[in-house]
């Protein structure tokens, strides 16, 4: 081959690397590791994350692939947050409530005491200022959050023994996860932040006096009715717990505009899901609950309005001393009177009604 014919090839040859190297380049595989704050036997709030992995791969192609892993497998479950902060992990699946002691705000990512219920949670953070607000904050801790999942209102919890009154809160060791804890422990309780999978054991040796968990599915599968008798309702400080897919801000803002309109897909994909499956399951648990000699109790007005009091001393306190709470609980303060206020002349009036007809 003659020097100009090897410059000409060599010339045609580069054109076509050129032109073929993007193109591979964009099709490059993606790999990430999702580390769950939740155990695997639970295959709703657990299984969100599995959903959402699923979703990726196949809106991808096969070409993003996420592994789960639950709590414990590669960061303890409350150790998420410190995880995709530095990058250890690309991403969580949490309930943002258990990194109050971080900053309170995480709380509002996900549920407060007498605060939103699902759908204004959802409605706050997809149509209000909610998804704005909470990205603001999260990036302070290389976070980009997407909603992962809401349980809707839950229970309140598995107790030792009856809860008449004010005076049984007194000295109650209680398991609860979030920013309850500071309601109950000024109702003169002692909260315990204890993961999922630990509960069972400590409440069965009573190495606390109740527990709250999510509701009738998950409780029956954790056997929480074995070792407490006593179940209240209703849970008014998780009135619309929302989870969240935690992203590390880098693996995020480096992935192609694609991938990145897939994770958001795969993320509304498992937020509905979901709920739907504790909608849909937790009715019969409850009736099983029942059959296996669980006795239901509602809170006495007192507690209730007890709670509800001090909860707002609480965020009234907050609103002096912490200026990222200030700054939110405003916008979701209002968020949630308007919403109550239109939820007034419908939802409750006509869910009120059904519920006392015999169906």
């Amino acid at each position: 081959m003659d020097r100009r014919s090897l410059i000409k090839n060599a010339g045609i040859a580069g054109v076509l690397a050129a032109g073929v190297a993007p193109a591979v380049h964009a099709q490059a595989a993606v790999r990430w590791r999702l580390s769950s704050s939740f155990p695997k036997a639970l295959d709703t709030i657990f299984g969100a994350a599995d959903i959402f992995a699923h979703q990726v791969k196949i809106m991808s192609g096969g070409k993003f692939e996420i592994s789960v892993h639950a709590g414990g497998e590669i960061t303890p479950p409350f150790g998420v947050v410190d995880a995709v902060q530095q990058g250890s992990v690309e991403m969580a699946h949490t309930a943002p409530y258990y990194f109050f002691g971080k900053n309170e705000c995480f709380a509002l990512g996900c549920a407060i005491p007498f605060g939103l219920n699902s759908r204004q949670m959802t409605a706050w953070t997809f149509q209000g200022n909610g998804l704005k607000l909470m990205r603001e904050f999260y990036a302070k801790y290389n976070i980009i959050n997407f909603a992962g999942g809401n349980t809707g209102a839950q229970m309140g919890g598995w107790y030792r023994k009856e809860i008449k009154s004010m005076a049984d809160m007194k000295g109650l060791k209680m398991r609860i996860g979030g920013f309850a804890g500071r309601v109950l422990e000024r109702m003169g309780a002692v909260p315990q932040n204890i993961p999922g999978g630990e509960i069972y054991t400590a409440l069965e040796k009573g190495t606390i006096d109740a527990a709250e968990w999510v509701g009738p599915y998950d409780d029956l599968k954790l056997g929480f009715n074995k070792v407490a008798p006593f179940y209240y309702y209703p849970g008014w400080w998780e009135g619309g717990p929302q989870l969240d897919f935690f992203i590390n801000d880098k693996a995020y803002n480096a992935l192609s505009a694609e991938n990145k309109a897939i994770v958001e897909a795969a993320a509304a994909v498992a937020h509905i899901d979901m709920q739907a499956r504790y909608d849909a399951k937790n009715p019969a648990a409850l009736k099983e609950l029942v059959g296996k000699g669980t006795k239901l109790r509602p809170f006495s007005n007192d507690v209730l309005t007890a709670a509800f009091k001090t909860s707002m001393q609480v965020y009234s306190e907050l609103n002096d001393k912490n200026p990222d709470w200030k700054k939110i609980y405003a916008d979701y303060s209002k968020f949630r009177a308007d919403s109550n206020l239109w939820f007034k002349f419908t939802e409750a009036k006509f869910d009120s009604f059904m519920q006392s007809q015999k169906l």
